[in-house]
């Protein structure tokens, strides 16, 4: 980060937008898509899927470029990692995972206690959608829409345990107690039962400064609106320290996340289900080192903040708040 930069994060500055921010929502988006493509060898049917998607949704994006301030470039976080935006992006690759999730920049889900990685039947996107490292993740996106883009290029959007599992570092089975037959007693059974795990996030004991969770909120931001707040997130990846023990990234940090929370065994995404059950929101923020707004570690269940179905067309989007995909074997 150059110094101008650390003086506006020391100051809560926003300053000007820098290289792709400077464009508009739409301009950035094919900048994106063009990544995506590029990089993770999305085909042209797919891509046309995921335009059609982003064209339903005039927010859905990398951030308001009228007031988003990304605290760093893509150059610049490749800077910080010794090598070039290229180099960054080709490192992250992992050349066991892809042969195990057939795909660049996903990761295996398993039980390192019982399991190897080749046993796995699910793997994960390693950074948040868009999916490269380097890209800032996609916000302002409802869970419906987030189904959607998953579903466009034949992955899903997960349940509650297979995020956790991906963040703790062990995949279990599921626990969701269906006969509680509530949201809330589910939440407060499951909490409970983990509670020995509260100090747990995906880095282990939490340290300052790892993950991406260093930024700043919008001067004004009046809690989320278009106009006033911004997407300050980082570029995915970033923080190259910032992993679980099975290698997702910036599941901690950047951009909270949408995930499904099946309240009965049909809604679990992970037995095939198309009806789904409610949202849950996962994860921390890019300025939790700052602002603690709310309890947060590995397999915690938040409560049901501004719930819905996963489905519903009124689900909820904001200016922190994005998603990432896995993908059955």
């Amino acid at each position: 980060m150059n110094r101008l930069a650390r003086l506006a994060l020391a100051l809560g500055i926003a300053l000007a937008p820098l290289g792709a921010s400077a464009q508009t929502l739409q301009q950035n988006n094919e900048a994106m898509f063009r990544e995506m493509q590029q990089w993770r060898g999305l085909s042209a049917a797919t891509m046309s899927r995921i335009r059609a998607i982003f064209a339903t949704a005039p927010h859905m994006g990398q951030g308001n470029p009228a007031v988003t301030r990304h605290p760093l470039t893509p150059d610049e976080a490749a800077q910080r990692q010794g090598g070039s935006v290229d180099s960054v992006r080709r490192a992250y690759r992992n050349a066991r995972f892809e042969r195990i999730c057939g795909h660049p920049y996903e990761v295996p889900l398993y039980d390192p206690a019982t399991q190897t990685p080749e046993d796995a039947t699910v793997c994960a996107f390693m950074f948040e959608y868009p999916n490269v490292p380097l890209v800032y993740p996609v916000t302002w996106v409802r869970a419906d829409q987030a189904v959607a883009l998953c579903a466009a290029e034949g992955a899903r959007i997960g349940d509650a345990h297979e995020w956790e599992g991906a963040a703790a570092g062990a995949l279990l089975p599921p626990d969701y107690n269906f006969a509680l037959g509530s949201q809330q007693a589910m939440r407060a059974w499951h909490n409970q039962h983990y509670a020995s795990q509260s100090n747990v996030y995906s880095i282990g004991t939490w340290r300052r400064g790892v993950c991406a969770t260093g930024s700043f909120k919008t001067p004004g931001c009046n809690g989320g609106s278009w106009s006033g707040c911004g997407s300050n997130t980082y570029p995915a990846g970033s923080f190259p320290q910032c992993h679980s023990p099975l290698g997702v990234y910036d599941i901690d940090g950047n951009a909270a996340e949408h995930m499904n929370l099946p309240l009965a065994p049909d809604q679990m995404a992970s037995r095939g289900s198309t009806t789904l059950g409610v949202t849950e929101m996962k994860g921390s923020w890019f300025i939790w080192d700052t602002v603690r707004a709310h309890e947060h570690w590995a397999r915690w269940r938040a409560p049901f903040w501004h719930g819905s179905r996963v489905l519903s067309p009124a689900s909820h989007s904001n200016y922190h708040l994005g998603f990432r995909c896995f993908r059955d074997l």
